[in-house]
């Protein structure tokens, strides 16, 4: 897309206008590292243009306190306390990241995620929030807690100009093809192939 021109003008009958504020679906996907932080760091473009702002994460522990967590809850209590900005709601709705051991069983865990995404689904059908995160999205897709199919078409009938990111490894190919912006993250390198564990403000 050199000099911010598009490669190919649609013939749609949209004004150039019309087409800039279609809602936009997003996909970062791959092994590399990233994804929630590329997904989080449009979370913050969209908080400061006013954007009500829902983080959904669906596999990391409720327990755990990660850094994005807490700067977008002092950024909600500023829209609450001066109206800047945009509103901000976080939910976590896993028990544990997807390679270690998790207490309860799997079928625990998929009415878990599939209770999180009905809810996901009222809101949309609702309008209730212009941007969302599906942080860790891809996992219950993949074990087949919640129906690809069923999501995609909740995601391509959405109403409104709701904006919506999902991140995780392995993104089914109907959530890839239904996408308006897929991103895979690559890994060359990472500090774990050399034994160096997560520190705090890089990983979490």
């Amino acid at each position: 897309m050199p000099q911010g021109q598009p490669l190919v003008i649609p013939d749609d009958g949209r004004t150039t206008r019309a087409r800039r504020n279609q809602p936009l679906l997003a996909v970062h996907t791959g092994p590399g590292k990233g994804k929630s932080t590329a997904a989080f760091g449009m979370a913050l473009r969209a908080w400061n243009a006013g954007l009500d702002i829902a983080v959904f994460q669906f596999v990391k522990n409720a327990k755990w306190k990660i850094g994005e967590e807490s700067a977008f809850a002092r950024l909600g209590q500023l829209h609450q306390e001066y109206g800047v900005g945009g509103a901000v709601e976080w939910h976590k709705l896993g028990a544990g990241w997807s390679w270690s051991r998790r207490p309860g069983s799997d079928a625990e865990h998929a009415a878990a995620a599939a209770d999180g995404w009905a809810e996901i689904t009222r809101r949309l059908d609702e309008q209730r929030h212009d941007f969302y995160v599906l942080d860790e999205f891809t996992y219950p897709l993949g074990w087949g807690w919640i129906d690809t199919d069923a999501v995609v078409d909740t995601l391509s009938n959405r109403p409104g100009t709701q904006h919506v990111v999902i991140t995780g490894r392995n993104a089914p190919a109907a959530l890839v093809a239904a996408a308006d912006l897929v991103t895979e993250m690559t890994k060359l390198k990472h500090p774990m192939d050399v034994g160096r564990k997560g520190q705090r403000g890089i990983e979490w």
